[in-house]
Parts: C-alpha cells; structure tokens; sequence
C-alpha cells in the first residue's frame, strides 16, 4: 500500500476543504492507494486486514475476485469508520472515479461521526481487531486452530442473535446472555466476548446502510457538479453516477432511494412543504406552486443525517409522491414470461413492505425468556411472530447451535400455520408439541 501522493493527494486536500465548507464534519482520513487484489482482501475481511484468521473471509475473497475477473463487480472505496478514519482507494481508479470516491468517503466519515447510531461504536476498531486477532492466534496455539476454528464457526452463526435496540438488554440479547450464563471455558467466552464486540460495532452500518449510502452519493454529487468537475469530466461523471443509482424492478438500490429521500427533504424544507398549513391544503394546482422560500433545506438534511436510522427515515420521509416519482411498488416475479410485474401501488403497502425488510433486517426477533423452563434448566426463546411463520429448518439449526453452547435442552416458542408451538432440540433429537 502506499499513501495517496501527487495530484491525487492535492485533489484529496482541496475536496476535504469544499467538503468542510459545504458543513461536513469529519476525522482526521488517511486515505491508502492500493490495486485490486488488495482491496478485494480488505473487503473480505471487512474492512480490516489485521483480522483474525477463518475460512469464511477466504470465501469471500474468492467470491471477490472472481466477481472483479469476471467483470461482475468493482470496489471502488472502501472506508473505516475509525478514529482517524481509513480508506482505500483503487490505483486503477480514472480521475473523475477518484474525485467520486473521495467526495463520497468524506461524506461516508461525516455520518459516522455524527449520526447517532454510531456514537457508541469503538472509534478505535483498527487496533481493537488487531487485538482480538493476537488473542485469537494465541488460543488457537494453545487449544488447537481446529477447535478454536470450529467455536468461532459456532459464534458466527449467532452473531445476529444481538439486540438491535439495546446493547445492554440481554433478554434479546442472546449472545450476551449465553455469556453471562452458559457453560462456556474461560476461552470459549473470551472468544464470544470479541465476537459480540465486533457484531455490535457493525450493527449501525446495517441500521443505516440507505442513510448513510445515500448520504455520501448526495454530497459526492453535489461537491462535483458544483466544484470539482471539469469541462471534459461531466459525460464520464454523469456515466458513471447514473451507473451507481441504477436499480431494478423489485429490487431496492440504497445509493438510489437514500439520495432521492435527501434530496425530497431538501426541496420540501426549502419550499415548505410541510406542517400543518401545506397538509390541510387541498387546492393540488396551488400546491404544486407551493414555495415560501425558506432555504432551511441543508439545515433539515443535516439534522435528519444526525437523528435517525433507515426504519424511521424511511416512515417519516417516504412520501406517497416520492413512491410514485421512484416507481416504488410491490412487484412480484411471473414465471410464465419472465418478468417483474406491478402487483399493487397502494403506498402504504409498499411502506409496509419496505419497513418490514429493515426491521431487524428482516431477521426474526428471538428472546430468552426462561433460562430454568419448567424447573429442568431448559433454555426458553420466543419468537415474536409479526406475520410470518419461521422457516422450520433454519429455526431448528439454530436451536441445535444455541444448544451446543448451553448444553441442556433449548426450546423455541413460535406460531406456526396458526398455532402456538414448541420446538425442542435435546441434543439428540428435534421435537415439537403444541401450546
């Protein structure tokens, strides 16, 4: 790797100044220049190359580089949220790609800094996977890399079983209840401890990965259009920036739906159309002319990027003309000619639909709720059922896994096809009886 030099570097500085101007705030970013395969590697382990050692980043490097050799995909930039933060940018890069990428991590460091989702995650993550990586190491010596390998598959199997809410609540808290009261060897829960660490410090890039993508690629648009561009750059930019918001009949691009929410709230503050005044206003021609001229546009963006997450960015500010405009509808796919098809433009179904995807990522909510069920030392979860049976197969995998940590029998409450049920895994054998 070598840090970004030349006139790569002076560009670097004078978008971090227009970057700052414009309101962005952001630490220290050290950018790093760096070829495709060495990219691909960072990705796979997640943005952090001093990570521990497993299979599964190998996969996903695999999976990586043939996706690059084959043309399928590209990492443009990849960036850190870290205290200062860290970004990679690839060599191979045109110049109006840098200037994109650049303005887009800027914009990306700003909304880790500010939005508060983040404000409790480790700013020093770099240094921290470092450590769990000796730690990890050492262990591996001394208990076998076999064994330690074989529990960390254990662990990442439950690593989204963590309260998406309240990281000090261990009632949904599943991998921190097992920590606190399983039967684990001092090293087993020492390894748990990091891995639960890690899955919290990246659970705000998924509560906000629509904000914050949509963020950066409104602040990478509008520091290039209105600063950085050059005469011969504006048919590659916008190339290349349409490629980015490209999207897909039943498909959710977030680079795209973030940007065009921000951009909404931006007009409607400007304009006014909002409050009470604008709402009970019923003369739709007179709306359309609508516009006080306020310009609190930026001022509003800027405390939305502060205040909240993907879930309620889009209940508040998904608007039933934005749906429209963004041609977001439920689609469903027709086997008989191959397509995508328009299946309802109700709104408030599309935002059902949509909201229901994020939360908690469309996972299902388990709880403990009984770590003594029926005075045996059984384990009881319960499912929050909000619609939508379990797959029974998943559910039952994931009973085995609790279980192979907790070593008496796990069950799981649920609905299923109508019916309160209990599934049972003993260690041996899958039961199941009604409720």
């Amino acid at each position: 790797m070598i840090k970004v030099k030349n006139e790569l570097q002076d560009l670097q500085k004078q978008i971090e100044l227009w970057a700052r101007d414009y309101g962005l705030d952001f630490f220290e970013t050290i950018f790093e220049l760096i070829d495709a395969k060495h990219l691909n590697e960072i990705a796979a382990y997640g943005g952090f190359p001093t990570r521990y050692p497993h299979w599964r980043f190998g996969m996903i490097y695999d999976s990586l580089s043939k996706g690059y050799e084959y043309g399928l995909q590209k990492i443009y930039e990849l960036v850190i949220n870290n205290d200062p933060c860290y970004a990679y940018l690839m060599n191979s890069n045109t110049s109006v790609d840098q200037k994109i990428v650049i303005a887009h991590v800027y914009a990306h460091c700003d909304f880790f800094k500010n939005n508060q989702y983040f404000k409790n995650t480790h700013r020093k993550m770099v240094d921290e996977m470092a450590n769990h990586a000796s730690r990890i190491r050492h262990t591996g010596e001394g208990m076998g890399f076999e064994e330690v390998e074989n529990f960390i598959d254990l662990c990442l199997s439950l690593e989204n079983l963590i309260d998406v809410h309240a990281p000090l609540r261990k009632e949904n808290d599943i991998l921190g209840f097992l920590i606190e009261k399983a039967p684990l060897e001092d090293w087993q829960r020492e390894i748990m401890i990091m891995l639960r660490q890690e899955a919290y410090y990246f659970l705000p890039q998924a509560q906000t990965k629509i904000m914050n993508e949509g963020w950066a690629s409104f602040w990478h648009s509008k520091i290039l259009t209105e600063k950085a561009l050059k005469d011969v750059d504006i048919v590659d930019f916008a190339d290349h920036h349409a490629a980015t918001l490209a999207t897909q009949p039943g498909q959710i691009n977030p680079y795209k739906l973030g940007i065009e929410i921000f951009r909404d709230i931006e007009e409607r503050w400007n304009k006014g159309h909002y409050g009470k005044e604008y709402e009970e206003c019923e003369d739709i021609e007179f709306k359309k002319k609508w516009d006080k001229k306020l310009g609190k546009g930026l001022e509003k963006i800027f405390q939305v990027r502060k205040l909240y997450n993907d879930v309620t960015f889009i209940d508040e500010f998904l608007t039933p003309e934005l749906c429209e405009k963004l041609k977001l509808f439920v689609y469903a796919y027709n086997k008989r000619n191959g397509t995508y098809e328009i299946i309802d433009r109700d709104v408030k179904k599309v935002k059902d639909k949509l909201l229901f995807s994020l939360t908690n990522f469309g996972q299902p909510m388990i709880a403990v709720t009984d770590r003594n069920f029926e005075g045996k030392g059984e384990l009881l979860l319960t499912h929050a059922h909000m619609g939508v049976d379990l797959k029974l197969l998943e559910a039952k995998e994931t009973l085995e896994r609790i279980q192979k940590i907790w070593k008496q029998p796990v069950c799981l409450e649920t609905i299923i096809n109508g019916e309160k049920r209990l599934l049972i895994f003993d260690g041996k054998e899958h039961r199941e009886k009604a409720l």
